[in-house]
């Protein structure tokens, strides 16, 4: 298994209803194992190939385009890694 530097979280909002989180990933990092605590969007800032990695240990290649959201619901467990020499970067928007 390979090692990832970790990928760079900011919080840019957290109020009683949202928490705004910019997600930068340089090449070779990781957010680490997590499981979603709420419903969320993403919206890509710099597009690029993200994986993901199940909660089987399986690997996903996803392409993220710069402005095209997407969402996901809340218990969602993964992995998301940028195996690229590229930075991705995108905000995730969780609903409380």
């Amino acid at each position: 298994m390979t090692d990832y530097a970790p990928a760079i979280a900011t919080r840019e909002i957290e109020d009683d209803r949202v928490i705004a989180t910019r997600w930068t990933f340089p090449p070779n990092s990781a957010t680490g194992w997590h499981k979603h605590g709420h419903d969320y969007l993403v919206v890509p800032t710099i597009g690029g190939t993200l994986t993901i990695q199940d909660s089987e240990g399986k690997l996903h290649d996803y392409q993220i385009d710069l402005g095209k959201p997407y969402t996901r619901a809340l218990g969602a467990e993964h992995d998301v890694i940028n195996r690229t020499d590229r930075v991705v970067e995108f905000v995730e928007i969780e609903f409380k």
